[in-house]
C-alpha cells in the first residue's frame, strides 16, 4: 500500500517507524547495485562491503565528504572529516526486489528494509526503517534518509549533487514538528 506525502517527507507509520517512497529512473537491477555495490552506494550513503544472503555482514563506511564538498554542522563535523563505520547485518536479500539489514544505533538496533518495485521505466524505491528508539532518533534518520535519497535520485538521473549538510539541519527540524519529538 502506498503512503506517499506529497512533498516528498518520510512518514511515520508506526510510533518506531518511518517510511519513504522514491520514483527513481530505472530498471530495478541499477537501482539494485546502488544500494549493494559499495563503489556505486559510497556516491549517495556509504561505501562498505556487504554480503548479500541472511546473516551476512553489512559494513558501512560513511565519508560524506566523498558527495559533497559543503562543510557538515557542528555535530557531524567528526564523522565527515574521519569517516565512521557502522557494522550491521543482512536479515533478507532478494535482488533485485529486497534487502533488509540491522542498522546499529545509539544503545538500540533498529532495521532498514528496501523495497524496489518496477514501475514501467521507473522503480518505486520504499525504504523502511523500523525498531527506532523515540520520535528524536525518527526525526535524526528520517532528516538523514530525506538528504541521501535526494543525492541518490540526483546520480542516477545524472543530475548536480544537491545540498546536504545544509538542508540536514531543516530537514531534521521539519521532522521533530511532524512527528512531535521534542
Amino acid at each position: 500500500m502506498r503512503q506517499v506525502d506529497p512533498n516528498g517527507f518520510g512518514i511515520a507509520t508506526a510510533p518506531d517507524t518511518v517510511r519513504f517512497e522514491r520514483l527513481l529512473p530505472g530498471p530495478a537491477e541499477r537501482v539494485w547495485a546502488y544500494l549493494t555495490e559499495a563503489d556505486k552506494r559510497r556516491q549517495w550513503l556509504a561505501g562498505g562491503e556487504m554480503e548479500l544472503k541472511p546473516g551476512g555482514a553489512a559494513t558501512l563506511v560513511f565519508r560524506h565528504s566523498e558527495f559533497t564538498d559543503e562543510e557538515p554542522p557542528e555535530q557531524y563535523r567528526s564523522m565527515n572529516e574521519e569517516g565512521f563505520v557502522s557494522q550491521g547485518r543482512i536479515i533478507e536479500c532478494d535482488p533485485p526486489r529486497l534487502l533488509a539489514m540491522s542498522w546499529p544505533g545509539d544503545g538500540t538496533e533498529s532495521q532498514v528494509q528496501f523495497e524496489l518495485f518496477p514501475e514501467g521505466e521507473k522503480v518505486l524505491l520504499v525504504v523502511t526503517h523500523t525498531r527506532l528508539a523515540d520520535r528524536g532518533e525518527m526525526a535524526n534518520v528520517s532528516g538523514g534518509w530525506h538528504a541521501h535519497l535526494g543525492v541518490l535520485r540526483a546520480v542516477l538521473e545524472g543530475g548536480e549533487t544537491p545540498a546536504f549538510w545544509s538542508r540536514i539541519e531543516a530537514l531534521e527540524q521539519e521532522y521533530r514538528k511532524r512527528y512531535r519529538a521534542d
